[in-house]
């Protein structure tokens, strides 16, 4: 694998090279190779259209993966400063590479089992997609996130959703559990943290999910199908969602504000 290129998206701690190595594929059951997948543009711009109003001008994103919603954000967002991590240094790698010419953009390696990167001033949001269901003490996770988080900042959570739509694929890559809007606030108020808006999202993607993963027995999503939900479900549960919040869905969306003294627990 060839070096990062110099500049500002470059700049990451020298951890060990084979630190964190591999958790990419086991997060998503895909190689760096392959990438994540079936392109989703229009399910990329759904979470951005969700989180937006609840992020501010500087971000801290947690297990980018390999930047496929970051780069949704450079070009919907006008940030300040934008902290793109994964544990993959693979991951952070290909990162660094893909925004080497934004310099608002830093890659850098986070491990939220091990001692977190020191980013001199504080963000005003610290956002993770998918990442929460891998962690055994979610609630110490957040609390330790909150630490890097100005007080008055937000904690943007986007989680899986309800064990009913849990199944061999989230057993392959690793997912502790699925949430409820209950379960997360559960986790938002153990780390102290305030809750300010926990909602279930994307109701048609939890039908076609346990149509086609959960009853129908595919072990990943496939590609194709990837493609035509993005393509034809994603537009229609944008718009219905914009008027109706959804009593079930495939995620839950959590906004949590960090209080005074947070970085002192």
């Amino acid at each position: 694998m060839t070096d990062a290129p110099a500049g500002p998206a470059a700049r990451q701690p020298a951890d060990a090279p084979d630190e964190g190595a591999g958790a990419f594929s086991q997060a998503t059951g895909r190689t760096l190779e392959e990438g994540s997948g079936a392109a989703q543009p229009n399910y990329k711009a759904y979470q951005l259209e969700l989180m937006r109003p609840h992020v501010g001008r500087s971000l801290l994103e947690v297990g980018a993966g390999l930047g496929e919603l970051a780069e949704t954000f450079a070009r919907g967002m006008d940030l300040e400063r934008h902290v793109v991590t994964d544990v993959d240094p693979g991951a952070v790698a290909q990162i660094a590479r893909r925004f080497a010419d934004r310099p608002e953009v830093e890659a850098r390696r986070l491990d939220l089992d091990g001692e977190l990167p020191d980013l001199g001033a504080p963000v005003a949001t610290v956002l993770a997609s998918n990442v929460l269901e891998h962690i055994e003490d979610d609630a110490g996770a957040l609390r330790r996130l909150a630490r890097l988080v100005e007080p008055g900042g937000t904690v943007v959570m986007f989680v899986p959703a309800y064990m009913q739509l849990y199944g061999d694929f989230d057993r392959r890559v690793g997912h502790v559990r699925r949430y409820t809007p209950a379960t997360l606030r559960g986790a938002f108020e153990r780390a102290g943290l305030a809750p300010r808006l926990v909602r279930p999202v994307n109701l048609l993607g939890a039908v076609a999910w346990w149509a086609a993963v959960r009853r129908g027995g595919v072990g990943t999503p496939k590609p194709g199908l990837v493609r035509v939900y993005d393509g034809v479900v994603v537009p229609v549960t944008r718009l219905l969602e914009k008027v109706v919040t959804p009593p079930f869905g495939q995620s839950v969306l959590g906004v949590a504000e960090v209080l005074p003294g947070a970085a002192d627990r």
